[in-house]
């Protein structure tokens, strides 16, 4: 089946891939820092809050699958109750047969909000407060402020050949997919667009989707 994307404008290869890497780390890691030191108030205010209403821990770590499908400690600030945390953060264990071929189109990972979010987590979420800690995995080369979501190791280890071409870059907090196709509930149209990324990446592209993550910071999925 194919698909169409709004920004044809972009269709084009980079003229020099390494010195669009140097210049998107370079911004990752300006940026990141600069970010990091600048909420660090509203970090510390929403550390003591989570600290006095939830208790420990403060942050989810989760294992994710990085570019080149290296495994990184995913961080964000944690939104559900630790019981519910534990028991709903995994794909169904044994993988069903229509896993054999990848992750089939029909699967969506999802969590009951209104059973296991705790009332920070409900209002982290809604601000989508609790990515700022993922500006730490920019700050480390793990992640990048603009790319395809990051995606379980677990999920990623069922990959096939053509869904495995999203982990050709680092996963984003941001990316083209997360703000234009957030809700998007077709998993291989949302591997469709993460690829029309990695295939058309530029640094003109990549601050587009900045500027427009903050016009539409809520929107991001």
């Amino acid at each position: 089946m194919e698909y169409t994307t709004p920004a044809a404008s972009y269709s084009r290869k980079r003229k020099n891939p390494r010195t669009y890497l140097f210049f998107k780390r370079w911004t990752d890691i300006c940026v990141s820092l600069l970010l990091l030191l600048l909420l660090s108030p509203l970090l510390l205010f929403i550390c003591w809050h989570l600290y006095k209403k939830e208790g420990k821990p403060l942050f989810y770590r989760e294992l994710a699958a990085g570019k080149g499908e290296k495994p990184f400690i995913k961080l964000s600030f944690r939104t559900m109750t630790n019981p519910s945390r534990v028991i709903r953060a995994f794909p169904p264990h044994p993988f069903p047969a229509s896993w054999e071929k990848g992750v089939p189109d029909q699967f969506t990972f999802q969590r009951d909000k209104k059973q296991t979010m705790t009332a920070t987590g409900l209002w982290l979420r809604k601000y989508n407060l609790h990515l700022l800690p993922q500006l730490w995995n920019v700050l480390k080369g793990e992640m990048s402020l603009v790319g395809p979501r990051p995606e379980i190791a677990e999920i990623a280890a069922c990959y096939n050949q053509h869904q495995r071409k999203r982990l050709l870059v680092k996963p984003g907090i941001t990316g083209y997919t997360q703000l234009y196709f957030g809700k998007e509930s077709n998993y291989n149209k949302k591997v469709f667009y993460d690829l029309y990324y990695v295939e058309n990446r530029s640094y003109k592209l990549d601050l587009k989707i900045l500027l427009q993550s903050l016009r539409h910071w809520k929107r991001i999925e």
